[in-house]
């Protein structure tokens, strides 16, 4: 009766203990997730504090304040989503260890008991004398025999009754060493939400104020927010009209039609494209450190409405003179002088592009063979923001195409 009793005691406690160690595995994977995604928010947004003080000018425009603020709203709300997401998540593995403890001290209370009635009974008939009698009583040497392994056999029992309490005492105070750092990963997350919110609001309330400016004046943002997309837009098209140049001078090149809209590639060329393709979502950022502050394609302005900017590639603020590097070996085609004393560098890599824009003492000249890595030339700072802003497009012949799509984690 006794080994029934402790045999569905075990098979019940393996079920347990299986069911719930899928469930901490699952959501041990769940928290690892939230907190990577919690320390990439946390590093973003230091580095946008970093670029802000190492990209300082004396008076900053309204529109740009607003843009920062907006970033910085953005992260810090994404940043408490996730972290009330981990506190949320704590609290429910908080509950299920301590439903585990319970299971795990009712068990342990069974064990007890019938270890303890055993012993009580094990301890009334011990004697050398009663198990001398016990084996002399055997009616033949195959009775004795099989008396001789059920004694081993209730030794070996006990024994594991023991392992078993021992293993449980084990996994109560493991499980309540647990809760006790769960407890306290919760508490701090709490704190650090607390905090965030109130810096939100601050945050949140200088945003307003900048708006209801903005608002008064709304006239005379909207006409250079215009002023600065056409500016971009008059660059898209001077850069469209170079590659265009360089399609049809390969074409002629190749003794092809020059009216063809793609690349007359060499076989290393077309290996070199395939390679190119081959990396995609995989290469480097163009600078070692910086952030995007504005995508591709089109996008509403953060405070304005009805404002649309369009961006043909991607904008990333980076440190003051920090240096530009190649993404992927390839040929420099062009190098071109931008207006307001900005170089733009064209690098092809088979009949794919990669555009570097707003750069200043370049390092290369056209026809160099380029290599991973390389540097190319130095960011150039805005005279009227402040910031140094590499714009960077990926194209394939005239098609542009989303360099987050391209480069790791962008």
């Amino acid at each position: 009766m006794q080994k029934n009793k402790f045999a569905y005691i075990f098979i019940v406690s393996c079920f347990l203990t299986l069911f719930m160690s899928q469930a901490a595995l699952g959501q041990s994977a769940k928290q690892r997730q939230l907190e990577q995604r919690r320390e990439a928010l946390k590093k973003e947004m230091q580095q946008l504090q970093r670029l802000r003080e190492t990209n300082k000018k004396k008076e900053v425009s309204i529109l740009t304040q607003v843009e920062d603020l907006d970033t910085k709203i953005r992260l810090r709300s994404d940043l408490i989503k996730v972290t009330n997401s981990q506190a949320n998540l704590l609290t429910r593995e908080i509950n299920e260890n301590l439903e585990k403890m319970e299971n795990l001290r009712k068990e342990l209370a069974i064990l007890k008991e019938d270890y303890s009635d055993m012993i009580r009974k094990s301890y009334k008939s011990k004697s050398g004398q009663s198990k001398i009698m016990f084996l002399l009583s055997s009616e033949s040497f195959k009775q004795a025999y099989k008396r001789t392994q059920y004694m081993k056999q209730y030794a070996n029992y006990r024994k594991k009754q023991g392992l078993q309490i021992k293993e449980r005492t084990t996994l109560i105070q493991e499980t309540n060493k647990k809760l006790v750092k769960q407890k306290g990963d919760k508490e701090a997350l709490i704190a650090e939400n607390r905090i965030a919110r109130r810096e939100l609001d601050k945050e949140k309330e200088r945003q307003d104020e900048l708006v209801k400016e903005i608002r008064k004046k709304s006239s005379s943002y909207i006409a250079q927010i215009k002023t600065k997309q056409q500016e971009a837009d008059r660059i898209d098209r001077q850069i469209d009209k170079l590659i265009a140049d360089a399609i049809a001078a390969s074409n002629k090149k190749a003794g092809k039609s020059a009216s063809s809209k793609t690349f007359a590639m060499t076989p290393a060329e077309v290996a070199l494209a395939k390679e190119f393709s081959g990396n995609k979502g995989r290469l480097i950022w163009p600078v070692v450190r910086g952030r995007v502050t504005r995508r591709f394609g089109k996008s509403a302005h953060p405070t304005l409405p009805g404002i649309t900017l369009t961006n043909s590639g991607v904008d990333i603020e980076t440190d003051p003179d920090a240096a530009v590097r190649a993404v992927f070996a390839g040929e420099v085609t062009q190098i071109q002088d931008m207006q307001g004393g900005t170089i733009t560098v064209f690098i092809r890599h088979g009949d794919y592009l990669t555009v570097y824009t707003n750069l200043k003492s370049i390092k290369v000249k056209q026809g160099d063979k380029i290599s991973f890595k390389q540097e190319i030339g130095q960011v150039t700072r805005n005279a009227f923001s402040g910031k140094s802003i590499l714009k960077f497009s990926v194209r394939k012949n005239t098609s542009k195409l989303n360099p987050a799509d391209w480069v790791l984690n962008m």
